[in-house]
């Protein structure tokens, strides 16, 4: 028997090939999915059934193409409201053999209706379960996000409480195996390693040691968390089924003519360090690091929109256009050769991005000017620790929606809590016209290290 861990960086994504007896099952697997089958035939196994811990708003499920491509079904939780299009609905204590191991289900409801569980029982040595995939329910340090029903956050926050109750019955020597890891955003606080046991959890995950249902939905119910707007198209593509990645992934690239000629109907996001953006860049870019292009391009992008890269090289390049696919995002048509260098020495404009230290933020500060303010684009869970006076706040993912609260004529200092979000919202300020933007390089991590003073967020005059 063995359980193989599959990650996707970037989405901290944790897919399972679980197997005994010459038969496997996948757990949650991406999109690019050929993977499964490869590492399968290396263990002499062929794949029999696709679980699916339920419907994941934040990656496209690659459940319906492994069916496709090895004749397993798919099998899903109930769900309420829809169909899962691709998959055959089971329930509670249905169980599925491979070989010695057993697989059962349980119904873990609360992160979303149709969340499931699937216990994993060695039946040559008893029925105690080892171990537990627990989907979004529970993490390493931290339970699933419960506010993808607004209008039931009471009721679903309960529902979380009782399923969690129901895997903590299952015994500390289970082994659980989440959906995530630190870094998801389906989750506020988990723990930077992939393994832990219940028991461990029982006695260390703040959310799990609570007894107190009321407590606990109240916890929950003053959590905060963003949507991309990207969530609704994968709630989408995970009901009716999405369709395989192009098995080539790498770009092509193309030369600084040929980009400029494909501008015209493309979006244009910069892959390249933050500090690279900064020195030099496409007029109208998007800076988004490549390690960030999995949390925030969603904010940002159209499905059916065209997408061009300025790489440092084609396997960056590659890098982020996979990251893209397995959000839903497959037309990304090329990446700049050369990146600035051809495209300065053709004669075309580019632009800079000046970044401030933190002894002249603090000299703005101190000196408050009427025409300029900090503008932080942490997330609301960040600032509650604490905010520089004067500054106000839009989170970064959000801020294309309040750019009618700014001015033009306004000097900005944007600022995160390094400067990577930071450059993010500040190229999102220079493709709306803003002119007068720089970026506070260190952000809050250089203002605490030098001992300036914050306030408290609900202190501040412009949240």
């Amino acid at each position: 028997m063995f359980v193989e861990t599959v990650k996707s960086d970037g989405l901290s994504h944790l897919s399972y090939l679980v197997g005994n007896g010459g038969e496997a099952v996948v757990i949650d697997p991406r999109r690019d999915c050929e993977l499964y089958v490869q590492l399968a035939r290396a263990r002499g196994c062929h794949i029999t059934h696709v679980l699916e811990t339920h419907r994941n708003e934040d990656l496209v499920s690659g459940a319906p193409v492994l069916a496709r491509m090895t004749g397993a079904p798919v099998l899903h939780g109930p769900t309420p409201k829809h169909d899962i299009a691709y998959a055959k609905t089971v329930l509670e204590n249905e169980t599925l053999s491979l070989g010695s191991a057993r697989i059962r289900v349980i119904e873990t409801p609360g992160h979303t209706d149709d969340s499931l569980s699937f216990v994993l029982q060695d039946t040559d040595f008893g029925d105690d379960p080892i171990g537990v995939f627990t989907g979004d329910a529970l993490f390493v340090g931290d339970v699933g996000r419960t506010d993808f029903y607004p209008q039931r956050a009471r009721e679903v926050a309960g529902l979380l409480f009782d399923s969690l109750r129901k895997l903590v019955a299952l015994g500390d020597q289970t082994i659980i195996y989440p959906a995530h890891g630190a870094g998801s955003v389906c989750g506020n606080n988990m723990a930077d390693r992939e393994f832990s046991t219940l028991g461990y959890e029982r006695r260390n995950n703040p959310l799990l040691r609570m007894t107190d249902r009321d407590e606990f939905i109240a916890t929950k119910l003053a959590e905060q968390h963003y949507q991309p707007p990207y969530f609704r198209l994968m709630e989408h593509l995970n009901s009716i089924g999405g369709e395989p990645v192009k098995r080539i992934m790498t770009p092509p690239s193309l030369s600084a003519f040929a980009f400029e000629h494909a501008r015209a109907e493309a979006i244009t996001i910069d892959i390249r360090d933050v500090t690279a953006f900064m020195g030099a860049h496409l007029p109208d870019s998007l800076a988004l690091p490549c390690d960030m292009v999995p949390a925030f391009a969603g904010w940002f992008l159209e499905q059916h929109q065209d997408i061009l890269l300025v790489a440092d090289d084609a396997g960056q390049a590659e890098v982020a256009a996979r990251h893209l696919a397995r959000i839903g995002f497959d037309r990304t048509v090329g990446f700049l050769v050369g990146a600035l260098a051809g495209w300065a020495t053709g004669g075309r404009s580019f632009r800079t991005l000046p970044a401030v230290s933190v002894t002249e933020v603090a000299r703005r500060v101190a000196d408050s000017p009427e025409d300029w303010t900090l503008l932080d684009v942490r997330s609301a869970s960040e600032i509650a620790g604490g905010m520089i006076t004067g500054s106000c706040h839009r989170y970064v993912g959000e801020l294309g929606n309040h750019l009618d609260t700014l001015r033009h004529d306004h000097r900005y200092t944007v600022m995160c809590g390094s400067g990577q979000r930071a450059t993010i919202a500040a190229s999102v300020l220079l493709r709306a016209g803003f002119s007068r933007v720089d970026v506070f390089l260190g952000s809050m991590g250089a203002w605490q290290a030098a001992g300036y003073p914050t306030i408290k967020a609900e202190d501040s005059i412009c949240q």
